[in-house]
């Protein structure tokens, strides 16, 4: 009989080749399609991301201020996708639930790529706006993407900061590697199935803890220490509790996330110019000592700071509440999802892994 050898959740396994994002957690890298996240996050739009990923090069000037325009132009959602929205509301569905259910609506437009990237902010704005027992805003399309889903968000149009602040977290966002959401959508797509419904089961994959769940508990720890006097004492119990110290440590990420970085930077920008310093503060004091103790604690296996924690502070700051988190990760990784739709449908080929059957191979039946 053949050995096989199983690779367990896939680990090491190469399945596809890419132009869209290059992961290397040895190095702290991450390349978004030619470009570092720490160049590409902090300077360009969304639009001029979302182009990058679809189209392999930034958008010239005429090219970018149509895209924008098309964008814009199809924010609206259906009536119908609205009334289920609101009987979501009436349920109290999970905001992630509500974003998968009425996802699975936009093939009633037609489903095409622009149309789900522009509507996936109103359906989320929409939906905190039901929730909170206030009517839905209506898009407006004087403003870019990251600008309008803030406003739909709050009813006022955000400041040059806090537009700046979302936009990066979008970019930093939008793609990374082939990470379990995104194999999704390319396992769906690699079987002739349309965009919605591979954008559907990536936002099912997005919804578990495991993957994109995250950052509302690496906030509620900097909460929980309140101040940065009592940061060792917490963080020590913590750790000799056996509880992880949320916002820390990566799968990939050996080193610290670059993204980590990317966040932090416009977390300190957005802080400074109009925001909560002494969270911020704490935050960073919080983010030091924890280091410090894992490495004591866990010694070599350099558990440093990931993307969620950075993302808690952010998001939190341009007024965010954590149910919203991991729905606007939502809407930027859609973009990203579907560039990755469009790669595999390029070179497709069915995505069919194999199993080794452990059953018992003949039963004996009984009276």
């Amino acid at each position: 009989m053949v050995t096989q050898t199983i690779k367990a959740g896939l680990e090491g396994v190469v399945v596809a080749e890419t132009r869209l994002s290059m992961v290397d957690g040895e190095r702290g890298e991450l390349i978004i399609a030619g470009f570092p996240v720490e160049e590409l996050a902090s300077s360009a739009t969304f639009e001029e991301t979302c182009w990058l990923l679809w189209k392999g090069a930034m958008p010239s000037a005429s090219e970018l201020q149509a895209f924008r325009h098309d964008l814009a132009s199809r924010r609206d959602l259906p009536t119908e996708t609205l009334e289920l929205l609101a009987a979501c509301a009436r349920r109290d569905v999970e905001p992630m639930d509500a974003l998968r259910i009425a996802a699975g609506t936009l093939s009633m437009g037609g489903g095409e790529a622009a149309d789900v990237v522009a509507k996936f902010p109103t359906i989320v704005a929409s939906y905190a706006r039901l929730c909170a027992g206030r009517e839905p805003l209506s898009p407006r399309p004087d403003l870019g993407h990251a600008a309008n889903y803030l406003y739909m968000l709050t009813g006022e149009e955000p400041s040059a900061e806090r537009t700046r602040g979302m936009e990066t977290y979008l970019n930093t966002v939008v793609d990374h590697g082939l990470n379990a959401s995104t194999f999704t959508a390319r396992v769906i797509t690699s079987t002739g199935s349309d965009l919605v419904s591979a954008v559907v089961g990536a936002v099912g994959a997005l919804k578990g803890p495991l993957h994109g769940g995250a950052p509302g508990p690496a906030l509620d720890m900097v909460f929980e220490i309140g101040d940065a006097a009592r940061a060792e004492e917490v963080l020590r119990r913590k750790i000799e509790a056996g509880e992880k110290l949320m916002g820390f440590g990566h799968r990939v990420y050996k080193v610290r996330d670059p993204r980590a970085d990317v966040l932090a930077k416009a977390a300190e920008r957005m802080f400074t110019r109009g925001g909560d310093m002494h969270l911020y503060e704490l935050a960073r004091s919080v983010e030091v000592t924890a280091i410090r103790l894992l490495e004591e604690y866990k010694p070599g296996r350099r558990l440093q700071t990931n993307v969620e924690f950075y993302t808690a502070l952010l998001l939190h700051g341009l007024g965010l509440e954590v149910p919203l988190f991991t729905p606007t990760f939502a809407v930027s990784r859609v973009a990203g999802w579907i560039a990755h739709c469009f790669e595999q449908r390029a070179t497709n080929r069915i995505i069919r892994p194999q199993s080794v059957y452990v059953g018992p191979r003949a039963m004996v039946a009984t009276i």
